[in-house]
Formats: C-alpha cells, sequence, structure tokens
C-alpha cells in the first residue's frame, strides 16, 4: 500500500479477481497464497487447511522452491502459531515469530522467518484456513515487525474473499463429483439394460438348442453357435462396464480419449450408429474440457434416448486457440422455441450454463424431422 491508494487498490482488485477466476480447490489455494505474498510484499507465504485429526488435509506455500519443500518433509501438526490462528481466531502479528512462547521449531530445511502475520480464513462460523506471511520485504523499526496494521487490514479483507473463492471451490468440486456420479449411475442403468438383453437372447436360443438336440441335430448346432456368439457380445458388454464405471479419466487420459472410449460403449450399447472424429485438436484448461465433456454426454443422452436417431455423429476440432464439439444425430428433431415455452429444455439449459461458465457458447440446430445439432465452442486458455 506504500505505491499509494490508486496502485494499492489495484493490487487489491487484481488479487481478488485472480482468486475469482479459478475453479479447482487446489489452484484457488495457490492463488490466494501468491496473491496475498505479492500484496504485502512479503518473502514467504503459507495457507493450510485443516483436517479432523490435528493435522493438515492441504498446505500450500509460496516463495520456496520445489526442492526445498521436499527437504523439508511432512505437512506440520496444528500446533504453536498455527494452532492460535485455527483456535483462538484472531489474527497474529510478530516481530520476530522465534521468540514467540508457542513457537515450537521448524524442520532443519525450513527457511529461517522472523516478522510474522497470520489469520484464520473463516466461513461462518467455521475456520476453513490458516493464512500466514513471513519476512516482510522492508526495513523494520527497531524491535518491532516489519508487517503494519495496514497489512493487517488488507490481509483480512483478502481473507474474507479468499473464504468466498475456497467455498465456491468446494461446492463446484463437489458438484461435479455429484455430477460424475449420476453420469456413472445413468451409464451403468444403460450398459445393464444391454447386457440383459444379450443374456435373455442368449437364455431363449439355449433352451431351443437344448430342444432340438434329438430331433433335429443339425438345427441344435446351429443354435449352439448362436449361443457361442452371444455369450461373447455378453462378455464385451460386460467388459464395457468394467471400463466405463471407473472413476472419470478426463485429468489422465485427456479429453479425446475419454470422449472416444464413452462414445464406443454407447454405441456398442444402442441400435444407433455413434461415431467420433476429432482434428487438430490442442489440450485446454481442466475446466474447459470438462465443460466439453458434460455437454457432450448430455447431447448423447438426449439423442440415444429421445430422438430415434439411427446415426450420431460427435465431433471435436480446434478453432482457433480453442475448440469446437458438435454432436450431430439424425432423429426427429423439435422446435427449440417452442420446447422452451412448453418448459421441456432437454438439458439444453444446463449446457448453456456450462458452456458460458468456462466463456464458451453453445447453439442448437434442430427443427421437427430434420434432426439436431449442438454445437459448443470454447475460447481455450
Amino acid at each position: 500500500m506504500s505505491q499509494g491508494p490508486r496502485s494499492g487498490l489495484a493490487a487489491v482488485s487484481s488479487a481478488l479477481l485472480a482468486m475469482s477466476r479459478h475453479l479447482e480447490v487446489r489452484d484457488v489455494l495457490k492463488t490466494i497464497v501468491a496473491s496475498a505474498r505479492e500484496l504485502l510484499d512479503a518473502q514467504y507465504a503459507a495457507l493450510g487447511v485443516p483436517d479432523d485429526h490435528g493435522g493438515f488435509a492441504q498446505f500450500v506455500v509460496d516463495g520456496v522452491t520445489d526442492a526445498q519443500w521436499k527437504a523439508i518433509g511432512p505437512l506440520p501438526r496444528q500446533h504453536g502459531i498455527l494452532a492460535a490462528m485455527l483456535q483462538e481466531e484472531k489474527a497474529e502479528r510478530l516481530a520476530d515469530v522465534r521468540t514467540d512462547p508457542r513457537f515450537g521449531g521448524w524442520p532443519s530445511a525450513h527457511p529461517d522467518m522472523s516478522d510474522f502475520l497470520g489469520l484464520p480464513i473463516r466461513d461462518g462460523d467455521e475456520t476453513i484456513g490458516a493464512l500466514f506471511l513471513a519476512n516482510k520485504r522492508c526495513a523494520r523499526p527497531e524491535g518491532g515487525c516489519g508487517f503494519t496494521e495496514e497489512d493487517e487490514e488488507l490481509l483480512s479483507i483478502l481473507a474474507q474473499h479468499a473464504a468466498i473463492a475456497l467455498t465456491n471451490a468446494r461446492l463446484y468440486e463437489r458438484s461435479r463429483e455429484l455430477t460424475i456420479a449420476e453420469e456413472r449411475s445413468r451409464l451403468a442403468h444403460e450398459l445393464h439394460d444391454a447386457v440383459s438383453q444379450k443374456l435373455f437372447s442368449l437364455r431363449l436360443t439355449a433352451q431351443a438348442a437344448a430342444a432340438l438336440v434329438d430331433r433335429d441335430p443339425s438345427r441344435a448346432k446351429g443354435e449352439l453357435q448362436q449361443v457361442a456368439a452371444l455369450a461373447a457380445e455378453a462378455t464385451e458388454e460386460l467388459r464395457a462396464a468394467v471400463v466405463e464405471l471407473r472413476p472419470a479419466a478426463l485429468d489422465e487420459d485427456g479429453l479425446l480419449a475419454t470422449l472416444r472410449t464413452q462414445i464406443q460403449v454407447l454405441d456398442r450399447a444402442h441400435d444407433a450408429r455413434v461415431t467420433f472424429a476429432a482434428g487438430g485438436f490442442r489440450a485446454l484448461p481442466a475446466a474447459q474440457e470438462e465443460a466439453l465433456l458434460r455437454v457432450a454426454q448430455e447431447a448423447l443422452h438426449n439423442a440415444l434416448r429421445h430422438s430415434g436417431a439411427e446415426h450420431v455423429d460427435v465431433t471435436v476440432n480446434r478453432r482457433g486457440g480453442g475448440a469446437v464439439l458438435r454432436v450431430t444425430d439424425d432423429g426427429g428433431g423439435f422446435d427449440p422455441h417452442l420446447t422452451r415455452r412448453a418448459g421441456r429444455h432437454l438439458g439444453l439449459v444446463s449446457m448453456r450454463d456450462r458452456a458460458s461458465g468456462v466463456g464458451g457458447t453453445l447453439t442448437v440446430e434442430s427443427a421437427p424431422g430434420k434432426g439436431t445439432t449442438i454445437e459448443m465452442e470454447v475460447p481455450g486458455g
């Protein structure tokens, strides 16, 4: 803040915008810590999210190299100054943390710290984190702390917004978990139906073969061959179920591989032909890839469950620095305007929300008897 009110306000604004830009909890934590360290011109910053066992579920630092962090060792426990911030729910501003009676030392590889400013991050009555800074980059008054009351007020403002950003990120991740669970449940139902049909056919064919063994061995042989074919198909469906019901592989495999796997499963599970093609695509930010995946899944669900389509084609292609997803079917189509007025959105509202949530756009082209094309474009990172 020493640069003047205008530059100080701009710095706070930049920090708050940076925190609100991320949806993943880990990204939010990193941004809070980096913003706090830069805003208050400290050498070190850290943020700990407490667990229920006297330690920290997550602990993010800024100003410490990866090699230093690895050498420091396990995550800290909730003791000393950290415990005070979490339990007493007040700010701590110290001239030298090492002389405080609550100081319990630190690992040998830990960087040396002196002046200290920390405070809890609160969401209502719950303490959801502890944010602290060390080693203010300034001339310290004799025997005093480099951090000022103004710094404390500024960090308090940052912590309040950090609580909002962190809570929103947690809600987003929880929503995503529920969406994944719902999607897995839906796919399990579809695969169950497909496998059940195969097994029912296999049972009837086996009964027919048994009835023909004595009076028409040649026909019985043909029926047994059909039994073998149906058993092979059922095995493939079960294998697909095992693969598909694993945890979502988007983070590990990327958008294209995840989509390709799911579309192969849907192609086997439905009478309609489902195809996938991609061209010139490059990796996008995680939030955008997830939004593209969820929109593709919703559009595929509509096409396979409601449209009566014989063919459904999914493509993902590069467009500028981003990408465009298209899901096209040759089904019965609908009037988007009438559907909206009737209150039957076929998931269009959620798809538009997903698109706009990552800076993208969604367009729907459809008419009765003309099939449907859903296109989502995202600008890239």
